[in-house]
């Protein structure tokens, strides 16, 4: 059974998660409403992704002899001012998500539950390559730019990403 505090933010995590892929869903349908079939294609697949870590959690708390929550889930932004604003908005969220998985492992070895500290080294991991994945797209759109022709280059690009994860 897990400790209180643990199994608080734990429900937190799950949570979180939860909220991440319907952001990242909203994000593909707004790609999708301006043409963007690549990024709508890659942020759905993202949305999948996201619901995994979420079961995941879950399935690890139930696991435990606890019991995993689900809670209200706040409504994502539905509306971007541009692809970059997409994806601006995805790595600040990544680096967010980030903080919370490191404070879950830094309370788990507080809390001496090694056993959740090792569960959640997948997660840290993750994060790390999530971060890198959206730092690099941003790169690529400030390379390429939003213009013209660039905005259609920044899509396949990012279509292409979603192929080489696969």
């Amino acid at each position: 059974m897990l400790k209180k505090k643990v199994l608080k933010k734990l429900n937190e995590q799950i949570n979180l998660e939860h909220y991440s892929s319907n952001l990242y869903l909203a994000m593909s349908s707004w790609c999708q409403s301006k043409g963007l079939e690549g990024s709508a294609t890659f942020l759905a697949a993202h949305s999948a992704e996201e619901l995994q870590h979420m079961q995941k959690l879950f399935a690890y708390v139930n696991e435990t002899g606890s019991q995993a929550l689900v809670a209200e889930v706040a409504a994502p932004e539905n509306t971007f001012k541009d692809l970059k604003d997409v994806f601006e908005n995805i790595y600040e969220h990544e680096k967010f998500v980030t903080g919370k998985i490191n404070e879950l492992a830094a309370l788990t070895m507080s809390e001496n539950d090694y056993a959740t500290f090792n569960f959640l080294q997948w997660y840290v991991a993750e994060q790390h390559e999530e971060e890198a994945l959206f730092k690099g797209i941003l790169d690529k759109i400030e390379i390429i730019g939003l213009d013209g022709r660039g905005l259609h280059m920044v899509d396949k690009e990012i279509a292409n990403r979603l192929r080489q994860q696969a």
